[in-house]
This record gives C-alpha cells, sequence and structure tokens, in this order.
C-alpha cells in the first residue's frame, strides 16, 4: 500500500462567524490532517481561531462522520438506524413528503435549515429551487439571529457600507458593545492592539467579562437587556452637555428632535439602579467619547437577545450619528458588509418557481407550528439541513417533541451525526466543505473567495446541491435549473460585472487570491444616495413594531437567575460540538455563589418550568450579582439530563422589533445540590 505525501491546499472557513478565514489545509493520504491559517485573505491574514485549527480533522473524519444514507429502524431519538442505498434514500423522502401532499397540499412540508456552511451553493441554491418548486411552507429565517441587529442598522443606515475594519487602527476611541471579539470577531483585536499603540481607548460593554475587557480602559458590566436605557441615557446627557451639534446634524438626519425628546425620558442618575453601572464608570463613559475625535463602534449580536433588542442596538448606534463621528478614517460603525457583495441571490436560488404564494413561518416558531395538528394545512413532513434546531433553537424540549411526532415524517441531512439527525426518519450524508466547491462572501469584512474541495468525498457524501438535484429528478421537476451544475450555480451567485473587477467570471477567482468590493479608505455613510437621510425615527418599525423610536421596557425575572448564552470559544454555534462533550460550565457571581454555598468546579443544577440541566460551576466576578453564563451550543450529552441551556429558554420571548428570538430574557433557578 502506497502512502502519498502530505501537501497543503488553500481552502475557505465557512462558519457562520463574520471573518469567513482562508486556510491552508495539510492533506494526507486523501485525509484532512491538520487546517491553519493562510495569508490569502489580507483581513484574516494566516490567523484562525482554535476551535478550526482543533476539531476540524475530526469534524471531517471522526466517530460521528455521517458516510452513507440511513433509515431509522429504532424510535426517534435513540440513534437506532440501517445503511441504506442513495436511491432508496431518495425514494424514501418522496414517499415521505408526497403522503401529506396527497392529504394537505405541498404547504404540508417544511424546511428547517439555516446558517450551516455560508457558501453561496451549500447555503442556499439549488436546494432554495427545490422548496420553491415544490410549493412548500416557506420559512423567515432571520429571527433566530441577526435579523433584528440587520434590520435594526438598516432602519438608520439603509443599505450603507459599514466602516472597514482596517480603519479602527485609526481610531482613538473603540466601543465593543456586545460583542465577544476573541469569540467572534478574532481578526478585529489585532487592529485594535494597532489603534492602542497609537494611543486609542477601548471600552467594552458586556454582561460578562470577556477576555478583551482586560485590555480595555473602561469596562462597564452591563445587566443584560438594560442597554437601550443606558445609550437613551446617554444621549440626552449628551445633548445636555452641548456635545450634540443640531444645526450641523439638520440637512443629515430625519427625527433627530423626535429621539432626544424621547431620550429625556432616561435619566443618568438612574443607570447604577436600572444597568447596575456605577456612576462614576457613567462619567467615565461620557468623558471618553465627548473627547474622542475618531470613534468607531462594533456592537454586536448579544444587543438583539433581549426583548428590547432592536432597542438598544439602535440607540448604541444612534450615538455615532449624534456625536457626529462620520466622514473620515476611523469613524463610523463596523460590522455590516453584506451587501458590498453583488450578490444576484433571485438568479441562484429562483424564487419565481414558486407558482402561487405560500405561508411563510418564522423559524423560532418551528417546533410550535410542527405541534399545532389542528391547523388547516399541518406539518407532515420536515426537512432539516445546514442546522442543528435541537441544540440551537430556544425551547429544546419543544423542539424534540415536535420532531418526536409520530405524524411527522422527518428527513436529515448533515456532516455529523447530530442531536437533531437521531430524529429522522431517513439521513442523507452531506460533504463537507474540504468535499466540495463553492464560493464565499462574508459579514465581517468585503473580500469575496472561492475553494475548491482538497480531499475526495467521504464515503457516500454528497453536496447539497447534488442532493437536491436528486431530489428534484425524483419529484418529476424537468426544468434545465434543477440540471445545473455546481460550476453553473457559482455563475449566478454574484454578478461580478457591477464593480471594477478584474475578473470576468467567479471561476476566474484563484484560490489562492481575494476579490475585494470596498476601498479600505471609504468613509462611512459617503455611499449614501442623493437626498438619502440617517432615520433616528423610522416610519415601518413605528407602523410595523409600533418602536418608531427606541424604548427601554423592563422585565420581571420569573426566577432569581438571568441565564446568558453566548458564543462558545470551542464550537461555532454547535459545531464542533460533538469533538468534545463534557460536562459545561456555568459562570456564577462571588456573592451568589457564596449565598448558595456553591464553589467552583462542584456540579449544579440550573432549572425553570422549562428544563433543567447539570452545569460545572465557575466562581468569580466575570458576570454580575443574579446573572449567571452558559455558552451555547453544547450537545445534549454534555449534560446527565440530555438537556442542555437550550432548554431553558422559551422560544415565545420575542425581541421588540423583527421578532427575533429574545434568548436572553431567559430567568432560571439555581440549586448547589442534584438531585436527577
Amino acid at each position: 500500500m502506497s502512502v502519498s505525501k502530505a501537501v497543503i491546499k488553500p481552502s475557505v472557513c465557512p462558519l457562520d462567524c463574520p471573518d469567513t478565514c482562508s486556510l491552508a489545509v495539510t492533506v494526507e493520504n486523501d485525509k484532512v490532517v491538520k487546517v491553519k491559517g493562510s495569508q490569502v485573505n489580507p483581513f484574516t491574514d494566516g490567523v484562525i481561531c482554535g476551535k478550526v485549527s482543533k476539531f476540524y480533522p475530526d469534524f471531517v473524519h471522526g466517530k460521528h462522520r455521517l458516510m452513507t444514507p440511513l433509515r431509522r429502524i429504532g424510535e426517534k431519538g435513540d440513534g437506532k438506524f440501517e445503511k441504506i442505498s442513495w436511491d432508496e434514500a431518495i425514494k424514501l423522502c418522496y414517499q415521505g413528503i408526497q403522503k401529506g401532499i396527497d392529504k394537505y397540499g405541498t404547504e404540508s412540508a417544511m424546511p428547517l435549515n439555516y446558517s450551516g456552511p455560508h457558501g453561496q451553493l451549500a447555503g442556499g441554491s439549488m436546494d432554495r429551487r427545490f422548496f420553491y418548486k415544490l410549493g412548500a411552507t416557506q420559512l423567515e429565517r432571520s429571527t433566530l439571529c441577526a435579523g433584528v441587529r440587520s434590520l435594526s442598522y438598516t432602519s438608520l443606515f439603509g443599505q450603507s457600507i459599514a466602516m472597514p475594519q482596517e480603519q479602527a487602527e485609526y481610531s482613538d476611541l473603540i466601543i465593543l458593545w456586545g460583542t465577544n471579539t476573541s469569540t467572534s470577531f478574532l481578526h478585529l483585536m489585532k487592529l485594535i492592539k494597532k489603534a492602542r499603540k497609537r494611543g486609542a481607548k477601548v471600552i467594552v460593554i458586556d454582561p460578562k467579562r470577556i477576555k478583551v475587557a482586560g485590555i480595555a480602559d473602561l469596562y462597564l458590566q452591563i445587566q443584560p437587556s438594560t442597554d437601550a436605557f443606558f445609550a437613551l441615557a446617554m444621549a440626552a446627557e449628551l445633548d445636555a452637555l452641548g456635545e450634540i451639534d443640531h444645526s450641523a446634524l439638520q440637512n443629515k438626519v430625519t427625527g433627530l428632535e423626535e429621539y432626544l425628546e424621547s431620550a429625556k425620558g432616561y435619566q443618568k442618575e438612574k443607570i447604577p439602579e436600572v444597568c447596575g453601572i456605577e456612576s462614576a464608570q457613567v462619567e467615565q463613559f461620557i468623558d471618553l467619547i465627548r473627547h474622542a475625535k475618531r470613534m468607531s463602534m462594533l456592537v454586536g449580536v448579544g444587543l438583539e437577545r433581549s426583548n428590547n433588542g432592536g432597542s438598544a442596538i439602535r440607540s448604541a448606534m444612534a450615538l455615532s450619528v449624534l456625536l457626529g463621528q462620520f466622514g473620515k478614517l476611523g469613524q463610523g460603525q463596523m460590522g455590516y458588509y453584506s451587501v458590498a457583495y453583488p450578490k444576484t441571490t433571485d438568479k441562484l436560488q429562483r424564487p419565481d418557481f414558486l407558482e402561487k404564494p405560500t405561508r411563510t413561518f418564522s423559524i423560532v416558531d418551528a417546533a410550535d407550528h410542527i405541534l399545532d395538528r389542528d391547523q388547516e394545512i399541518p406539518i407532515t413532513s420536515v426537512f432539516i439541513y445546514n442546522h442543528n434546531p435541537i441544540c440551537v433553537h430556544p425551547d429544546q424540549n419543544k423542539m424534540i417533541k415536535a420532531l418526536s411526532h409520530d405524524d411527522v415524517f422527518v428527513i436529515g441531512c448533515d456532516i455529523n451525526m447530530t442531536d437533531s439527525m437521531k430524529y429522522a426518519d431517513v439521513i442523507l450524508p452531506a460533504a463537507s466543505h474540504f468535499e466540495t466547491s463553492d464560493v464565499y462572501t462574508a459579514y465581517g469584512h468585503n473580500y469575496l473567495q472561492r475553494a475548491e474541495p482538497v480531499i475526495d468525498r467521504v464515503g457516500e457524501a454528497l453536496p447539497n446541491t447534488e442532493i437536491f438535484r436528486r431530489l428534484a429528478k425524483q419529484f418529476g421537476f424537468d426544468d434545465p435549473a434543477f440540471k445545473e451544475s455546481d460550476a453553473e450555480l457559482m455563475e449566478q451567485s454574484l454578478d461580478l460585472s457591477k464593480h471594477d473587477c478584474k475578473q470576468n467570471s467567479i471561476k476566474e477567482i484563484a484560490t489562492e487570491a481575494v476579490v475585494s468590493f470596498v476601498a479600505k479608505d471609504y468613509l462611512w455613510l459617503s455611499d449614501l444616495e442623493a437626498g438619502q437621510m440617517i432615520n433616528l425615527y423610522s416610519d415601518d418599525l413605528e407602523k410595523t413594531f409600533g418602536y418608531g423610536l427606541p424604548a427601554y421596557q423592563p422585565v420581571d425575572r420569573k426566577y432569581p437567575f438571568t441565564l446568558v448564552t453566548a458564543a462558545s470559544f470551542d464550537r461555532s454555534n454547535s459545531t464542533f460540538g460533538g469533538s468534545m462533550v463534557s460536562l459545561q460550565e456555568v459562570n456564577i457571581n462571588t456573592q451568589d455563589a457564596k449565598e448558595l454555598n456553591i464553589e467552583s468546579g462542584q456540579k449544579v443544577l440550573l432549572k425553570n418550568h422549562k428544563g433543567k440541566v447539570v452545569l460545572k460551576a465557575h466562581v468569580s466576578n466575570d458576570v454580575p450579582q443574579g446573572v449567571v453564563f452558559s455558552a451555547k451550543g453544547a450537545w445534549c450529552e454534555s449534560s446527565p439530563t440530555g438537556q442542555t441551556v437550550n432548554a431553558l429558554l422559551d422560544n415565545q420571548c420575542k425581541t421588540d422589533i423583527g421578532n427575533g428570538a429574545a434568548f436572553y430574557n431567559a430567568f432560571v433557578d439555581l440549586e448547589s445540590t442534584c438531585f436527577i
């Protein structure tokens, strides 16, 4: 048996993360043995997160890898399957979907997918064509994550591209608000370090003392869900101090006077009581921002995860406008770059295949709709792909109940045997991005990248595109669009002719090159169209949600502790959750732990009326009193209860605008001794 020599091949990381890093993949004997960062992408520049380098080989070749189609032979959830052929698997999928269609119509079928791989093909191409043509129930996916943040940004600034992160180097004040840059905006850290060498100050606002707080000039340990109160009180105070130039903003901003009049209802003196921030720190914050000449800000998704989510983001971002922090290098909001890419989504996904309007369900409410068996058209088949809903959705036990229903045929498609796949009637093995071709945009920078396979497909795994081609054929969809190759799909994903690119087509983009769509010296808001204004008051949000202006609404705790479930350093949502299964930590404030006689390392039980989970205590002042923190995305086997922290979240608790999932409006009790 010959042994092949190790070679290094270029690739791209497709995980649900802003940075979309370029990779250098070491392949030996047709296996991924090492993953490192490469310098192809000038923004990520050879640096990648620890989880990617540590866990990708196991993710592709480990014990959880799905390599053949499977049919369930046991009860849903017990993980008992038998191998079948692809032909048989496709026929079973057809029969399971068609059975419901024959009785109730096409809307009885529903996709259940989100943001697994972020490639243009794997993330949404042939699959969308299939479900449009089928006439299935459609999904509103943005409500699960980032939709509220996007809606908040565009309500203020329209389709303006955010300030390039590279410009943070020239800021003299950088505010990181509800974002853990060490975990999800990793490459901003090097720019922050450069800015600090130039004398820049850093403010971090977060309920948890995250790693970057250690280098902050000011860290505000704010109580969850109170950011809107703080930001609005700051607007009122800055106006009272004469720091807001009304005349300079008059021809650039609509709703200025209404906004500031409303902000007067939020007093600076109440911030310690409402937000848990000391008065001296409030004064320090005011002093830093009023004297900043070039202030940049990154408002993270963390802010949207409460009942006040939209108001929190809008009022935080509005501070940049009120202080006139735009028009120069290093001034502005970071983090909104998707609009920079010349995507041709309709050409790629073909919504014109939907012959008549169908109902659209929020993905957050998917379990409720599946369980509603009395509706005129019940859901009879669910197709899970690019998603692990049991580990990612709020109200985990409700999702388990929904997928366990005897009258619901569940198709699962994934790379690994996840918790959600265990509830499938048929499993289709998906190829990883290391085994397919794709083109990658990003939502944390503006560099377009392309990748080719670095290894052959593992086992009988197939790309998402090929899986849905085969399904389309089985359903008799004979339009040529369902036979198009991956190369053809890639060309339909973006229109490079809209920009001054050296490349005329996607295939001309080298796998060791990038295409940039925004100049590094682009000034934030300089792309506003003639006559377009910044909108502090939104007519659309007022008509749709009753929030033309941001506002703060207090929340009553049903239990003594607020549970925060932010991103993990070791996982991207639930991806890699199977590579390191262990009892998860929960951060508990020192004083709270003392009162409950809890010590670090001790097993504790978090519980409410939704569920219960066993965790390992980590006692410190990393969280304020009354708050506990445990990272999201763990797999169910990590707790003896078979549940994770998502079991404690209520999927019916929504944000003020956008109907997003208010993950952080979760309240729990904490016990020092577990009886399971």
